[in-house]
């Protein structure tokens, strides 16, 4: 969205999926506190307390891992749109199988239709948005931050080999998508967070603190304004790039 915008004070709208918790919900908060109007999906509803949000304005219900769901929200949102402008489109759902003994699933033990439900949801979805979506987005100059991960980029201890190889194969659509759009006037950039606070986060990650140049875990609030940032006039130059909000975990 260019300045010009901001000095109008024109509400401009973001597009979140995964927005019911954690760095989805927190994400929500930061874009309705700016003022922008937030259009959002996920698997289920909003909290109670959410739905008080004038800012948030629209929520549908959909499994992004499903190609059929993927299509009806894109047609959905649409027509909220009404033809205007997207300023903003954050791809924050993702998926991670776990074993119930907690056991990390690798590449020999993990089920293959895991795998392409994983793939479906943290990767083509982004994919079918970006489509979906990218008239709007001309309309809107706007931009693209793809949730990626710290595990997309080295071997993890908890997160799975699915996981992790979907999140890389995300940056890499990142960095191929930024060449593209920036042909409709889009940027796309990414954020890969590393160890955050949400309720995926159980005593076992205790043990990679000391891993951490920072000596502490982020903050959902923390990766939300990277995410912000990224969409502001600021960062109106950036573009194909990914922000590590590891508090320096990715450097070792």
């Amino acid at each position: 969205m260019s300045s010009e915008s901001y000095i109008r004070n024109d509400r401009p709208t973001v597009v979140l999926t995964g927005a019911s918790r954690g760095i989805g919900h927190a994400t929500v908060a930061r874009f309705s506190n700016e003022g922008w109007r937030v259009i959002t999906c996920s698997r289920e509803e909003v909290p109670a307390e959410c739905k008080r949000d004038p800012n948030w304005t629209h929520h549908i219900t959909a499994d992004l891992g499903d190609r059929a769901d993927v299509a009806r929200f894109i047609e959905e949102a649409g027509d909220i749109l009404a033809d205007g402008p997207i300023h903003a489109l954050v791809n924050n759902a993702a998926f991670s199988p776990k074993t119930p003994f907690k056991e990390r699933v690798g590449c020999l033990n993990g089920d293959m239709e895991e795998w392409r439900r994983v793939f479906e949801l943290n990767f083509f979805a982004p994919l079918a948005l970006a489509r979906g979506f990218a008239v709007a987005l001309r309309k809107g100059k706007g931009t693209i931050v793809n949730i990626t991960s710290i595990a997309g980029h080295a071997t993890h201890p908890f997160a799975g080999s699915a996981y992790a190889t979907s999140k890389a194969a995300l940056s890499a659509l990142t960095r191929e998508l930024a060449v593209e759009m920036a042909e409709l006037g889009v940027r796309v950039n990414a954020v890969a967070p590393g160890e955050i606070e949400t309720s995926m986060v159980g005593p076992e990650y205790e043990t990679l603190i000391p891993r951490i140049p920072m000596h502490r875990m982020g903050t959902p609030h923390e990766v939300a304004g990277a995410v912000f940032q990224l969409c502001s006039p600021d960062f109106g130059y950036v573009t194909g790039s990914e922000i590590f909000v590891t508090g320096g975990q990715h450097l070792y």
